[in-house]
């Protein structure tokens, strides 16, 4: 019987000989790190490396560093596929100003805490007459106070181009 041009019980080729249109050898170095069944992660990563440039990295790799190399190239083609001009660059580049933003965000929310907490502190403390002392806490508990700052608190971030995975 045949499968797809191969005989029942032979391997199918990697993802990388696949796409090379070349017979896929036992001791191919792309086979432990490209599955034929993942052939767009090859395709990507030679797309932008080239096949023989990353046949090259991972033969002068140890073993046991080629998966981190191979996730990093699958990583940096996929996002230079995405944005050629910047590629992971440009993600990182856009997290760290989501980071910066936040940062700012959190930032004013712990000083309009504080500023709160001192009020709320200052008005507790403050003497008042015992008559007027349970309509000044109920003043206190009912009233909204003003924020310190006027900075609009919502951040619109555009996920779409995040939803989709990298790998």
């Amino acid at each position: 019987m045949k499968d797809g041009g191969r005989k029942q019980g032979a391997p199918s080729p990697c993802a990388a000989c696949k796409l090379l249109r070349r017979r896929c050898a036992q001791d191919c170095v792309f086979a432990p790190y490209f599955p034929a069944d993942e052939p767009h992660k090859f395709a990507n990563v030679h797309r932008v490396f080239g096949a023989s440039n990353v046949n090259k990295m991972l033969q002068e790799l140890p073993e046991h560093q080629r998966g981190d190399a191979v996730s990093s190239m699958v990583y940096e083609a996929n996002a230079r596929v995405r944005d050629p001009v910047y590629g992971c660059v440009g993600a990182i580049s856009s997290l760290q100003q989501q980071i910066d933003v936040l940062q700012t965000q959190l930032a004013v929310a712990q000083a309009e805490a504080v500023h709160l907490r001192v009020r709320q502190n200052a008005s507790l403390y403050s003497p008042t007459s015992p008559t007027n002392s349970a309509s000044q806490s109920s003043k206190i508990i009912h009233s909204q106070p003003k924020p310190i700052f006027d900075i609009d608190m919502d951040m619109v971030v555009d996920h779409t181009t995040y939803t989709d995975s990298m790998w």
